[in-house]
């Protein structure tokens, strides 16, 4: 499984826990019975991570939205928004502008036309006011 196969899982379980108060545990077991999906140790990574650390993340993404809610987010682009935030301070074997292109990328195939755009800009946001070792 490659890290994006992986990321899209992640996001997957991401997305479904936007709709539910199931434990994290919970929708991955269910995930994998009923719908085969794959995970790996990344996967359970950036997913068991980012809802752990999910408040804080959410408290950084609203304070780079101008005008905006964390509620007006489409739940597509706030699952890649959190994963991304949560990747990017947390993981340090990749490096920022990978975890931002990936984002991109399923932003580009799961969301609607031009969020890509600006869930781009809201992780160049996050990504400059992070410690300058982790973004190389």
């Amino acid at each position: 499984m490659t890290r994006h196969e992986s990321r899209q899982a992640a996001f997957c379980l991401l997305f479904e826990k936007t709709f539910t108060n199931m434990d994290i545990d919970e929708i991955i077991q269910g995930a994998t019975e009923t719908r085969d999906l794959q995970v790996n140790d990344f996967t359970l990574k950036l997913a068991k991570g980012t809802v752990e650390h999910m408040e804080e993340i959410d408290q950084q993404i609203e304070a780079k939205l101008k005008n905006w809610k964390l509620s007006r987010i489409s739940k597509v682009s706030l699952s890649i928004l959190r994963m991304a935030a949560y990747e990017m301070q947390y993981i340090d074997d990749v490096p920022v502008n990978v975890t931002i292109n990936e984002a991109v990328e399923l932003s580009k195939q799961y969301a609607s036309e031009d969020e890509y755009a600006f869930v781009n800009g809201v992780l160049g946001a996050i990504a400059n006011e992070l410690n300058p070792a982790k973004k190389k």
